[in-house]
Order: C-alpha cells, then sequence, then structure tokens
C-alpha cells in the first residue's frame, strides 16, 4: 500500500543505520594511519568506507553558516536570529553586527523537497545591501498532528503574519513555488490597507500563469486527476517521527523524482567521488561531498499544501483567471497599488518558462507603469535566475536598485 511507503522506508534506514555508523567510525580510525606504501589499499578501503557511510538522507536542515558579509569597506559579523515562529515556520532574520540602516526584506523559499538553506547564496548576495529575514520553513515529519494543517492559505496567512512582524516598507522577494502566495498576500494587504503592506514585491522564476509555454513539469501536474497525487505519491509520517502519521509529499520520494532526471550524472559524481578520496584528492572529492550534503537534506511537504498547489496552481490556474480564493475572499491582483513589482525570468527556465511569472504584469493592474519592471535574464536556467555568477552580477544589481528605489 502506497501510504505505508514511508514507515517501510524508515524502518528500513533504521536497521542499516549501524552499518553506516560502524563505516564512518571505522573512516575515523582509517584517517588516523599515518600515510605509507599502503596509501594506494587505503585509499581504496577509505572510498568504500566513506560511500557506505554516506548512503543515507537527512531531514534536519544544513547550517547557513553565513559568518559574514562584506558591506561597503567593512566585514560585519552576522548572527541568526529567530524573529517570529509558528509550528510550520520562522521568520529567521540575518542580524549585522553593528550594520548600517538599510531596507528590510523578506525573502520567501520554495516550501519543497529541500530546505531553505538551499538560498543561502542568494541570502549572502542580498546581505550585503539588505536587512534580510527568510522563511525557514519547518519540517513536517517534526511537527505533530495536534498542531493541525497546512495548505496553499496557511503559507500565504504566514507571509502576511511575516510581513507584519517586519512592520511598514519592508520588501518581499518570492523564489519561483511561492510566487502565487506572496502575490496573493500582497493583494489581501492592499485591499486592507495593511500599515505592513510590502513597499515591493519582486517574483522570480514564479508559476503565475503555467498555461504559458508550458514545461514538461507544467504537463505532467495536468496529466493525472488530483486524486491520482493523492493515491500515489501522499503518505503518512513514520510512527518512529514528532508528526507521526501526518500526511505528507515524502521528501524522500521527490528526491527519487529528482535524481531519475539525471541519473547518470549523479552516479559518475560518486565515481568521481570514490576515485577522489582514494588518489587523496581531498579538495575535489569535499566540493562533491558539500553538494550532496545538502542536495540528500530533503524536507517533507504537507500532503494538504502539496495537493492544493497542484490543483489550483498548476491544473486550474486559479490565479490567472481571477478565481483564487483566500478565507472564503477572491485575490484581487489589481487591488495591488502604490508598490513596485519586479518580475525575473530566465531564457532557458525548463521549469518556469518565459512568460510565466511575466503574467503579473498584467494581472497587477493597479501598479503604475513606471513601478513595473521586468527582466529576462539571457543564458541561464532556473537556478540561475537566483544563483550562481549571472544572479551575483547581472540580475542582482537591478533588484538591488528596484528595491532601494522603492524604500
Amino acid at each position: 500500500m502506497m501510504s505505508m511507503m514511508y514507515q517501510a522506508y524508515q524502518n528500513h534506514m533504521d536497521f542499516t543505520a549501524p552499518w553506516r555508523t560502524g563505516a564512518a567510525t571505522a573512516l575515523g580510525y582509517l584517517n588516523l594511519v599515518p600515510q605509507g606504501r599502503s596509501d594506494r589499499l587505503f585509499g581504496r578501503l577509505a572510498a568504500a568506507l566513506e560511500l557506505i557511510s554516506r548512503a543515507t538522507l537527512t531531514y534536519t536542515r544544513p547550517p547557513y553558516g553565513i559568518g559574514s558579509v562584506t558591506v561597503g569597506n567593512r566585514d560585519l559579523e552576522v548572527t541568526e536570529e529567530v524573529a517570529y515562529a509558528t509550528p510550520f515556520g520562522s521568520l529567521l532574520h540575518f542580524k549585522k553586527v553593528d550594520g548600517p540602516e538599510q531596507p528590510r526584506l523578506l525573502l520567501v523559499a520554495p516550501m519543497s523537497g529541500h530546505f531553505a538553506t538551499l538560498l543561502r547564496g542568494t541570502v549572502k548576495t542580498l546581505l550585503q545591501d539588505h536587512d534580510v529575514y527568510i522563511t525557514d520553513w519547518h519540517n513536517p515529519r517534526d511537527i505533530p498532528r495536534d498542531h493541525g494543517r497546512f495548505g496553499l492559505e496557511d503559507y500565504t496567512d504566514h507571509l502576511i503574519n511575516f510581513l507584519d512582524q517586519l512592520g511598514p516598507r519592508a520588501h518581499m522577494v518570492a523564489i519561483c513555488q511561492p510566487s502565487v502566495s506572496a502575490l496573493a498576500a500582497a493583494a489581501i494587504m492592499s485591499e486592507d490597507n495593511h500599515p505592513a503592506r510590502p513597499a515591493s514585491l519582486t517574483l522570480m522564476a514564479g508559476p503565475i500563469d503555467t498555461r504559458i509555454q508550458p514545461t514538461k513539469v507544467n504537463e505532467f501536474a495536468k496529466s493525472k486527476p488530483i486524486k491520482w497525487f493523492e493515491d500515489n505519491l501522499i503518505n503518512y509520517v513514520p510512527l518512529q517521527c514528532k508528526g507521526a502519521l501526518r500526511k505528507v509529499y515524502p521528501g524522500f520520494v521527490q528526491l527519487t523524482a529528482f535524481v531519475s532526471m539525471n541519473l547518470e550524472r549523479h552516479i559518475k559524481q560518486h565515481i568521481d567521488l570514490a576515485q577522489h578520496i582514494a588518489k587523496g584528492e581531498t579538495e575535489k572529492a569535499d566540493v562533491i561531498k558539500t553538494f550532496y550534503d545538502e542536495y540528500f537534506a530533503v524536507m517533507d511537504l504537507p500532503a494538504e499544501f502539496y495537493i492544493e498547489t497542484v490543483r489550483d496552481v498548476f491544473q486550474e490556474h486559479l490565479l490567472p483567471q481571477g478565481r483564487l480564493m483566500h478565507r472564503g475572499r477572491p485575490v484581487n491582483a489589481a487591488a495591488i497599488k502604490r508598490m513596485g513589482l519586479m518580475t525575473v525570468e530566465g531564457e532557458k527556465d525548463d521549469i518556469c518558462s518565459i512568460g510565466q511569472t511575466l503574467a503579473a504584469q498584467d494581472l497587477c493592474a493597479g501598479v503604475r507603469t513606471y513601478r513595473k519592471v521586468h527582466h529576462m535574464q539571457a543564458g541561464v536556467g532556473h537556478y540561475g535566475v537566483f544563483s550562481g555568477k549571472r544572479w551575483n552580477n547581472e540580475i542582482y544589481p537591478l533588484l538591488r536598485d528596484f528595491v532601494h528605489v522603492n524604500s
């Protein structure tokens, strides 16, 4: 039965844990052996032990690891503070010690199969010129069932509450999936004349209207009835976890899908890792290990949030048709006024194609033309919109100037 797959998987991982622990312990002792004529033998043994010890997933958020940032000509210490929290997410503040006053910015991370730490590079870049907060989502497998459900409306409510904590004239930047909720939150707050409505809204590679140039991801979401997703992808959290029997879309199932899309590449990476360790090429091995430490840190998705996102965003396209509801009231994007709007897309994005995020510009008819900015970045795919050299050197300067003009 599909709903018990997660339990079976967890039982298997618990059963095999002593082997991985033993391999890690043996590897620790092996590294204490002085180098000598048997280096080649020890190298092969070390590679085998390393791969055995790493044959698992982790469900704990990795550290952001941002200890300092350069602001102007000064290196400032950065500390993490939880400014506000609910059972499902924290409003995490990257506080610069003795830093200058800068525009407050809420970075809205996707609630996906990975943690918000995937955006650490985005955060570090933004910290140069902004006072940065992030939506640090908690893993549902660690949230007891008595805390209730978490659906698409709850996500939007969290953004409204987080902005309320930041206070007036803050800015909101949404990455990918949460662009729909970010736009909904901005519309509701504008319609209510909420004092903490954002001064600007930036949507980056977000699925505002997936009817435009549908990608393979979009086509898959529409290829099956919503009941298929419920029956085949939703599982119960294992009994060993704090969130036992909560319904989720398991992180390991999502990761399996990610890996299968580029299976040959992942196999080659692990062969390369073993060879680097065997040859004593520590730096090259560390690059691969660091990547997979993050990649294999997986997060479950609340079942309600996943199913409602597939149905409302990817199958029924409620927002662009003016049919999206929030707590019984229509989400009116045209109600957004006195707010800057920026949309960013990547030329080679095969997850959220050109035009899908741009659609927000027409929906937000109440925003003055001179306060609207759209940028299509040549030569980048989905992740290149918010990470890497093009993000740092070409996209970020535009976003920074847009935020400061609207501050």
